[in-house]
């Protein structure tokens, strides 16, 4: 079946986006690296290629993992499947 994320790590917070036209309500496989292995995440916003999706459920000020490293902290709840990017993560730097 076809990948439309990649993920690092089972332990990663989020999914990079592979493909394009990811619509709300889609149904999407992510192949895990590390483990060799797929997931499945329904898609809760449209997508663009190479933006990340949550695919673990984040809370306010919970950190943010991307390949085995911390990107940032998430500044709003964050549903499995959702849009991750500037507009609910910020770097921790400031």
């Amino acid at each position: 079946s076809m990948i439309h994320f990649v993920v690092h790590d089972e332990h990663d917070s989020v999914g990079v986006v592979v493909v394009e036209g990811i619509k709300a309500g889609q149904q999407l496989t992510g192949w895990i690296m590390d483990q060799d292995k797929n997931i499945k995440v329904r898609a809760q916003n449209d997508i663009p290629i190479g933006h990340k999706l949550a695919i673990q459920k984040l809370k306010a000020n919970d950190t943010v993992i991307k390949y085995g490293t911390d990107i940032g902290r998430a500044v709003a709840p964050i549903k499995v499947g959702e849009h991750a990017h500037v507009h609910n993560i910020k770097t921790k730097r400031w």
